[in-house]
Formats: structure tokens, sequence, C-alpha cells
């Protein structure tokens, strides 16, 4: 992900039971197993566990959905909707995967940098 040998990274974590009201930036990674009202931004991944609820804008660079996030997804990377998300709002990503049993409702653009041409029969 882009990170140098002299860089240490760390997961912050948000645990269950815990309700943040507030935006949020970080320079590692992030897990979400309580609740954010709120934008998250991070320069690495972040997870939204089973249990976290997310009301707010993500930025990071690749995200997993195992709980609920009601807003707007910006994925410089890739975006994992596991079978347990739910997700309402608008995606913008690179690479988006999603798992049989996940919930999506709303719009999703793909902004890959290596975009073929659609060519019309």
């Amino acid at each position: 992900m882009g990170r140098s040998d002299n860089e240490t990274f760390t997961t912050n974590l948000i645990t269950s039971g815990t309700i943040i009201t507030g935006d949020i930036t970080c320079d590692s990674d992030m897990r979400i197993d309580g609740v954010l009202s709120g934008n998250l931004t991070a320069k690495g991944k972040i997870v939204i566990g089973k249990t976290g609820d997310v009301k707010g804008e993500i930025a990071c660079q690749n995200c997993d959905v195992e709980g609920s996030v009601n807003g707007k997804l910006t994925i410089k990377g890739l975006l994992s909707l596991r079978s347990t998300a739910k997700f309402l709002g608008d995606i913008i990503t690179s690479k988006l995967a999603i798992e049989p049993g996940a919930i999506f409702t709303g719009s999703c653009k793909m902004n890959g940098e290596k975009t073929a041409p659609v060519e019309k029969k």
C-alpha cells in the first residue's frame, strides 16, 4: 500500500459499545466495531466490523464492510462488501467485490485507471 520500511502503521480500534459523533482523520488503518456518526478519512485500510455502524462519508485506500454504512464511500483501491454488509449510499472505487448476501442500495462509479473502451456491435 505504498508504505516504506521506515513507517510503522498501527490499527486504530473503535470497539463495540463505543459511540463517536464527529469527524475522524488518521494516518493508519482503522477498524470500527462501534458507532460513528461523522466522516472518516484514513490513509490505510478501514474495516467496518459486523457490529460497526457508520453514518457519514468514508475515504481511504481499501475498505472491508461487514456491518452497516449509510453515506458515501470513496476508495482508491479495493472495496469489499462482505455477506453481512448493509450499505446505503454512493460508491466511488477502483475495484469492487460484493459477496452473496450483502445488501447494496445506491450508485457505484468505477474509476479504474486502465479502463478499456466498450466496443459496439
